[in-house]
């Protein structure tokens, strides 16, 4: 590390670090990020980019390298459950391959499939690129110290030397057995074991040519016992994880063991080769809290979920997002003392939904376990094949909650934070599978095409941003402009009068969209006092519903507008 002293220290270079020092510095905000290993992945512990981490990549410019990272765009992503890949097969969920994937109705992105060796190159390549980002690889935190004005973190450098470096703010992205978090004293509450699982990451060319099953993205292996094991196929290729399925019960499996498991997945004789084996446990956790005045937690550091749904990664870069343009705001000297402490407001809550789905998901997969299939779905003859039909439509019927899932990536709210002007709307029935677009207060901005061919979602990010859709909107953005320049507010005007589509989803003609693109206000007229409304957005205190009489709650047809879906 060159500079001993810099605004924010980041410990822990997984996907979470990456994506939080990237956005840092995206936003020109100097930061170093620290990291005990040397930033080699052994085992990927994920492999699914969510259509909101998605939309983060497009802000950022890097969409395209996700797309065209080494995964092939070709591989079919089906589900399928078998007795074993030789053997028989109970059903499958056929899903696209990511080319034939289209965008969904709510993005201008999708979901893709992007392993952790893979994903994380990607966002430390784009990290690197801004001069204020610095990395420190074979780094340790030891120790720190917080006090009213920054933090005084020790580290170990890769020869076993100490020494010491002072931040403003300190992040904890340093996963499930976090330093910060236990220096912190900070408590985890949920359930520490839902299953003890051994990964085994294990090599095998062209495995699809040895069964009948073709190429599917995950195969769960379902005996008389129930569910007991998943492959999933790493990177399209040669790579395959093995997952197996235990209970709370801690063992140790040995490497024995493992490949007489393997060999029973198959259900023949084959050649491979074991390249690394990882035991594990799934976990329901969230921290009571995400960090104090000055540090701060993210990603696996204060939320640890079953991967079933692919959340873990997804929720923790947006953790990143919410916290990063609060820093650069603070650092920057317009945001309040209310802006970084809403960070933990604004993200417990979303962890914890996304933790409780997660659980959800797992139960589901293991649902075999309770009803395990007939004795007669293992039988030759029509009678087998009828029996195993019905149960495998019962277990496809149960999964499919999980595999599509676009009301968790996009339907998480702010609605009740302190830096969001909430409008007396109603929020849209909260689902899993689906996700309503509304341009209710603290909810997402809505996607929608412009006639110019480019997406709402393209507006926002460095700054905020207010959308005009009045068609007179010079003396009402007038208010907002000046009161922003005043606090030194980076704010954006953007005219839309013309695009109808967008202010239907947006349910007003003024709305107020924060740098991370979450709607802070809105209403059919400037408030009576914007200054108040500034200061809220910003971090220095509620503004009183006096002050924003003149909108603080739309009309009953702006409320059902802004609830349609698009």
């Amino acid at each position: 590390m060159t500079n001993p002293k810099i605004p924010v220290l980041i410990v822990g270079a997984g996907p979470v670090g990456l994506a939080l020092a990237g956005d840092l510095g995206w936003r020109g905000v100097q930061c170093c990020l620290v990291e005990k290993s040397d930033g080699s992945i052994y085992q990927p512990k994920m492999d699914m980019v969510g259509i909101r981490t998605m939309e983060f990549c497009r802000r950022w410019g890097i969409a395209s390298w996700v797309e065209n990272s080494p995964y092939p765009r070709d591989y079919p992503q089906d589900n399928v459950w078998v007795e074993s890949l030789t053997g028989l097969e109970f059903g499958r969920e056929r899903m696209p391959t990511k080319d034939e994937e289209p965008c969904p109705p709510q993005s201008a992105q999708k979901r893709e499939r992007c392993p952790q060796d893979m994903f994380d190159p990607i966002l430390q390549r784009f990290a690197s690129q801004y001069g204020v980002v610095e990395f420190s690889y074979r780094t340790e935190l030891v120790d720190f110290n917080e006090t009213k004005t920054g933090v005084l973190a020790t580290l170990r450098d890769p020869k076993g030397e100490q020494y010491q470096v002072s931040c403003d703010y300190l992040v904890g992205t340093d996963g499930a057995a976090s330093v910060v978090r236990e220096k912190l004293g900070i408590p985890m509450h949920g359930e520490p074991v839902l299953t003890y699982t051994t990964n085994v990451i294990f090599r095998c060319k062209d495995l699809p040519a040895l069964h009948d099953k073709g190429k599917a993205y995950r195969f769960i292996f379902i005996g008389p016992e129930g569910t007991w094991l998943t492959i999933v196929a790493i990177d399209g290729a040669n790579r395959w994880r093995m997952s197996i399925i235990g209970d709370k019960s801690k063992r140790e499996i040995s490497e024995t063991e493992i490949r007489a498991l393997i060999l029973r997945a198959m259900g023949k004789p084959f050649e491979f080769e074991i390249e690394s084996i990882m035991p594990w446990a799934r976990r329901e956790l969230v921290a009571e809290s995400f960090g104090t005045e000055r540090v701060f937690l993210a990603g696996d550091a204060c939320h640890l979920m079953s991967p079933t749904g692919g959340f873990g990664m997804n929720t923790g870069i947006a953790d990143a997002i919410d916290l990063s343009w609060k820093l650069e705001g603070v650092l920057k000297g317009w945001g309040g003392p209310e802006l970084l402490r809403s960070y933990g407001i604004e993200r417990k809550p979303v962890a914890e939904r996304a933790v409780k789905e997660a659980s959800a998901n797992l139960g589901r997969m293991l649902a075999a376990r309770r009803k395990a299939p007939p004795e007669i779905a293992f039988r030759p003859g029509p009678e087998g094949e009828a029996a195993r039909r019905e149960y495998g439509d019962w277990y496809t019927e149960i999964m499919k909650q999980e595999w599509y899932s676009t009301g968790i990536h996009l339907g998480f709210n702010y609605y009740h934070s302190p830096v969001v002007c909430p409008d007396g709307s109603t929020a849209p029935h909260d689902q899993v599978s689906n996700y309503v677009q509304t341009g209710r207060p603290g909810h997402r901005a809505p996607h929608v095409w412009l006639k110019d061919g480019s997406s709402t979602l393209d507006l926002f990010g460095r700054s905020f941003v207010l959308l005009c859709f009045a068609p007179n909107r010079q003396a009402g953005s007038n208010s907002f402009v000046d009161a922003a320049k005043e606090r030194g507010i980076p704010l954006k005007v953007v005219d839309l009068d013309e695009e109808r589509e967008a202010r239907e989803a947006y349910g007003a003609d003024y709305v107020l969209v924060r740098p991370d693109g979450h709607v802070a206000w809105r209403g059919n007229s400037p408030a009576d006092d914007v200054g108040s409304l500034m200061d809220t957005v910003r971090g220095f205190g509620k503004a009183t519903e006096r002050s924003l009489a003149k909108n603080n709650r739309l009309s009953s047809k702006d409320n059902v507008s802004a609830g349609s879906a698009h």
